[in-house]
């Protein structure tokens, strides 16, 4: 029970310091927030929109739980973003609770001790426990799926299996559907065929009780899609698998295409800083997974996922995330065991893949911390001591992360995650905040708010159409064009208000003079547009009286 409680410490540690500061990051989480928050604003809970537009790219899981974490709060729609971001820090906090729970049955309770530390600490998961999206949540049902199967994989060869292990599962499947479609079911069923592959062994799956499994799974599935085929028609299958599925398989979607070989470049950024340690279990644990059918499991969980997500067009680096808690179980393994990493003779690819690792980790960690020290420079106010501090931290987490004389040394991996906390904590809570640069939404939220002229004013928005606009102004924000804009303040002359780029401002005056009227200035906003990288100089507008 102690290593689960160092487990929650370390890894609320990790994500909520800075949930509350950072404002809602464009597109992705801002358009889950929006969605969420309109459903608590209608009380549909069966339908997704965004404003207007139906988002049917995601099932309703997400949706469901931050509506829930809503309700919980008792705060209402208006609730801060951060209420809706404690759903991620959930799953992260299932995720890592999963890994030492599958480590502890696999290899013993170090095992499954330092398996959580090390996904704990990765930036990935924090980074995921920070933003209001499916990614935490999806992490947490696959680990606890691929945990059973493996549990049960290895049960096959020492005994019974324990009755629960099936019925979690199928749980487990049932609900990563419900958060993300077929995403946790693929990830087992490309285990399940590298195991065939393999041992050429298919016995041990009758212990999943597959029919009365898939029952289940259809008992938490079917209930919504039914209901929105229902309302929807058959827009919600267009849009959720003609469109995002099957558009990602053919092509890169949404501007997110790569070659293959992406996933090998972002991975040491994704599980920074402890990616080098999991490669040299990886590599380990290569050379005796055909003895350890435990290690097959996880090699098998892992390069099947990586080797189809390479060959994918559409890449993202948190696609692969549900498949990097099997190389954190391999880190888990080799604690236990004490092995050295040195006494393993290597391939030379081998040796090749661990000396690209360390550069990866070096260059990361060297990328963190200039981020912490410049960033304020130029997207801030200028020099930052909590961006000095952080940078600091991230550095030493890089060093210590470093796996000294061959062997996981779980004082050094204190070190690095007291590190790890300290700098993530100071660039999400201080440092990144501090960018004002880059966040456009939040100062035009302001502005509107201090120069609405009334209490029912709305605001409409021309060529900056972010959705975290709408998630920080309200769901009635009109996102328009000049003429748009125009019509917007002519049709409520007291209390409308526009904000547009400087250089539409004449063709806005002239719109509205046409109709009799004139405008006057209410702010001046200047910016990043992270989005599309454009610089924006946008002014806000009401009809003067």
């Amino acid at each position: 029970m102690t290593r689960y409680l160092i487990l929650i410490v370390v890894t609320l540690l990790a994500t909520l310091p800075g949930i509350s500061t950072m404002p809602p990051l464009d597109r992705d989480e801002s358009r889950y927030l929006q969605a969420s928050k309109q459903m608590v604003e209608t009380r549909d809970f069966v339908d997704i929109r965004f404003q207007e537009t139906p988002r049917y790219k995601k099932p309703i899981g997400i949706y469901w739980l931050q509506s829930a974490a809503v309700a919980v709060s008792g705060q209402g729609a208006d609730a801060p973003v951060w209420v809706y971001r404690l759903v991620s820090v959930l799953g992260a906090l299932l995720a890592v609770l999963a890994v030492c729970w599958t480590g502890t049955g696999l290899f013993g309770p170090q095992a499954g001790l330092v398996g959580g530390l090390a996904l704990a600490g990765a930036f990935g998961l924090v980074f995921e426990g920070h933003v209001a999206k499916t990614d935490a949540m999806l992490l947490a049902f696959a680990v606890i799926a691929q945990g059973a199967l493996a549990q049960i994989h290895a049960s096959a060869r020492s005994g019974d299996t324990p009755r629960h292990l099936p019925w979690v599962f199928w749980i487990a499947q049932g609900l990563g559907i419900l958060i993300k479609g077929p995403i946790v079911p693929l990830f087992s069923i490309l285990t399940i065929a590298g195991l065939w592959v393999f041992e050429r062994d298919t016995q041990w799956l009758k212990r999943l009780r597959t029919l009365p499994g898939l029952g289940l799974v259809a008992l938490i599935v079917l209930p919504w899609p039914i209901l929105i085929t229902w309302k929807s028609g058959w827009a919600f299958w267009q849009e959720s698998i003609g469109k995002d599925l099957f558009g990602k398989v053919a092509s890169g979607q949404e501007s997110h295409g790569a070659m293959p070989g992406y996933y090998i470049l972002t991975y040491g950024l994704y599980l920074w800083p402890f990616g080098t340690l999991m490669l040299a279990a990886a590599l380990m644990a290569l050379r005796k997974a055909r003895n350890d059918p435990r290690l097959m499991f996880l090699l098998c969980w892992y390069i099947p996922a990586w080797i189809l997500f390479e060959l994918l067009p559409t890449k993202l680096p948190h696609y692969l995330l549900p498949a990097y808690p099997a190389l954190a179980l391999l880190a888990g393994w080799v604690a236990a065991e004490r092995a050295d990493f040195t006494t393993i003779t290597l391939w030379r690819w081998q040796r090749w893949a661990y000396g690209f690792a360390l550069l990866g980790q070096l260059v990361v960690s060297i990328g963190f911390a200039a981020f912490a020290f410049v960033g304020p420079v130029y997207l801030g106010s200028g020099g930052s001591g909590a961006g000095i501090a952080a940078g600091t931290a991230l550095l030493a987490a890089g060093y210590f992360a470093v796996p000294q004389e061959g062997r996981i040394d779980l004082r050094r991996m204190g070190y690095t995650l007291a590190a790890t906390i300290v700098g993530f904590g100071l660039l999400f809570a201080v440092v990144a905040p501090s960018f004002q640069r880059i966040w456009i939404s939040p100062r035009i939220a302001t502005a509107f708010e201090a120069n609405r002229p009334c209490a029912r004013s709305v605001l409409a928005a021309v060529e900056y159409h972010e959705p975290s606009l709408v998630v920080l102004t309200a769901t009635e924000t009109v996102l328009t064009n000049v003429e748009g804009a125009a019509a917007h303040l002519l049709a409520d002359p007291a209390c409308a208000v526009a904000v547009l780029p400087v250089e539409d401002a004449r063709a806005l005056r002239a719109q509205v003079a046409a109709g009799g009227k004139s405008i006057s200035l209410l702010a001046e906003i200047g910016g990043l547009n992270y989005s599309n990288g454009k610089d924006l100089q946008m002014r806000m507008f009401k009809i003067a009286q």
